[in-house]
């Protein structure tokens, strides 16, 4: 894997903005719901089974996050917190390059078992998260 800082090329894809964009479109979509009072989404896996599911939590976890209560985002679903924080590390790094026009961060070649390592580690994270949830709210 090699991560190189280049300017974006003429016709290259704005992947910075679009990101930027969807996060915050998202992020005034969410607002706007919660702000209407507009009935919080119904998890059909709970629903069926009684069991979280691999995002269970992460509404809460978002709105504790918001509220800068960030061990309590964190307990209620730890994987949703780390890509919060994720996401808002990428915003501000996205913020100033597209303010700036900075030469961009791009990952390249990566191998087939660099490749194979990052699908592992998304489903290990996966994994671990969904155990945690079954474990720590074993009444939701």
């Amino acid at each position: 894997m090699q991560i190189v800082r280049r300017p974006l090329a003429p016709g290259e894809m704005n992947h910075e903005l679009i990101w930027l964009s969807v996060s915050s479109g998202g992020l005034a979509v969410a607002a706007t719901w919660l702000a209407l009072n507009l009935p919080w989404p119904i998890c059909l896996f709970h629903a069926l089974t009684g069991r979280p599911c691999l995002t269970c939590g992460a509404t809460r976890s978002a709105l504790a996050f918001f509220h800068a209560h960030f061990l309590a985002a964190f307990e209620w679903n730890p994987l949703a917190f780390l890509v919060y924080c994720a996401l808002t590390l990428f915003n501000v790094y996205a913020f100033a390059v597209v303010v700036t026009r900075v030469p961009r961060l791009r990952i390249i070649r990566l191998t087939p078992s660099e490749r194979k390592f990052v699908r592992g580690s998304a489903i290990a994270l996966l994994t671990l998260n969904w155990a945690y949830l079954l474990l720590a709210n074993p009444s939701l």
